[in-house]
């Protein structure tokens, strides 16, 4: 039911129990700050089983990113819906291994582009936690503006960026 997307560098793919090592130590690592983390491993087994789990219940989800070589495990990015959220979102979160390789942007482009000639969805925006200046980065080199913001229960004030519609992508 997960499809599975290549890019030049990149196996976008359903996670996989192999996976849990990377994905726990992403989970209990200061990089899931803006999201709420670190979280122990219990939890982490809980999200890794919601990220599968969102595909059967929504029709679309996030992958596994992996290095198209050697699949190692890079980070979590693609579709997400979850309750409490105004629409679906383009959302990404990278492993230690991934930073600064241009990961997140590569894969970001391949979900995005799903979304719009797969899914035929005609917008798409990215929930940003204000002070997660690197995802705001990476946000603004995908082409987004900030459109607003909306609060969470338990996130608090999460700003909008409105990726370019599907005929005004870079």
């Amino acid at each position: 039911m997960i499809p599975i997307l290549h890019t030049e560098r990149l196996t976008m793919r359903a996670p996989r129990w192999d996976d849990f090592e990377a994905y726990a130590a992403f989970c209990a690592s200061p990089r899931t700050v803006h999201l709420g983390g670190p979280f122990p491993r219990c939890d982490a087994f809980h999200k890794l089983a919601a990220v599968l789990g969102h595909w059967h219940l929504r029709g679309f989800g996030r992958w596994m990113v992996a290095d198209a070589k050697t699949d190692e495990p890079l980070g979590i990015v693609g579709l997400y819906y979850p309750e409490g959220w105004p629409e679906p979102e383009l959302a990404w979160s990278l492993f230690d291994a991934a930073e600064g390789r241009g990961v997140a942007f590569e894969a970001a482009i391949a979900a995005r582009d799903y979304a719009y000639d797969t899914l035929g969805w005609t917008t798409l925006f990215s929930a940003i936690e204000p002070k997660n200046t690197r995802s705001v980065a990476l946000a603004r080199r995908l082409g987004c503006t900030q459109s607003g913001s909306f609060y969470h229960e338990i996130y608090g004030d999460l700003h909008q960026w409105r990726h370019p519609a599907p005929e005004a992508r870079p």
